[in-house]
């Protein structure tokens, strides 16, 4: 039978302060391949304690250490960040493919309630119009919520805004339907078709209630919205 190899016993033996000494002798530039360890050493101290002096050089390094750490954790922020942004871009590429591969309203429809939920990493998305002042019939689709005259600007808040966030409340069933329970952040875009089309919007619901906030961008949300206005044109107008 083979003996059990000892991994312990293949360690090999650390280099003693003679060949670090010379190996860096040898490779001057090993610190600047090698930055990250300039963090993990004691800088040396110009005067001992005996002194009675101060030495600032060692505050001035703890300092530039602090420093080197804020700068790359906000390079990791930025990375982070820089990622999630484009992830976000993707999604509202491929959203945007699905509403315009619909050829009847009614697809329209199925398509923002069943296909954008998981495209955008939410959990309910409904498409919602004022009842028109005259007859409509083609603002008529399975799954179509409709809003009472004046909602829109309400929930907006005024005319000037295009977008509502919530965070941290519970779904407007006018909103989301059967899936309000579901919600507890959102995004309402507010869509203007024009034409004969009253005004309506797009809203995004998700159980995080988080996941939608303040102070949130907004720009491909109201992309997307555009994308829907005038894909619903193409079947009203």
């Amino acid at each position: 039978m083979a003996r059990k190899r000892d991994d312990a016993a293949l360690q090999l033996p650390l280099p003693d302060e003679k060949q670090v000494e010379a190996y860096l002798l040898a490779h001057p530039d090993f610190l600047v391949r090698h930055p990250d360890l300039l963090l993990a050493l004691s800088p040396p101290s110009r005067w001992s304690e005996d002194d009675g002096v101060l030495d600032m050089q060692v505050f001035m390094i703890d300092r530039l250490r602090d420093e080197v750490e804020r700068v790359r954790g906000a390079a990791e922020h930025l990375i982070h960040t820089s990622r999630s942004n484009m992830s976000i871009q993707t999604r509202t590429h491929k959203a945007v493919l699905a509403i315009l591969s619909a050829d009847t309203l009614a697809e329209l429809v199925e398509a923002i309630s069943d296909d954008l939920p998981a495209l955008l990493d939410v959990d309910v998305a409904t498409l919602c119009f004022e009842t028109p002042e005259a007859p409509l019939p083609k603002l008529v689709a399975p799954g179509l919520l409709t809003l009472v005259p004046g909602t829109v600007a309400h929930m907006m808040g005024g005319s000037d805004r295009e977008c509502a966030l919530t965070e941290e409340l519970p779904g407007d069933p006018a909103l989301f339907g059967d899936g309000a329970g579901l919600v507890q952040s959102s995004a309402v875009v507010r869509l203007s078709p024009g034409g004969p089309c009253p005004e309506g919007v797009m809203a995004l619901g998700s159980r995080n209630g988080r996941t939608f906030h303040a102070g949130q961008a907004t720009e491909l949300i109201a992309f997307l919205a555009r994308v829907v206005e005038r894909s619903v044109l193409r079947f009203v107008g």
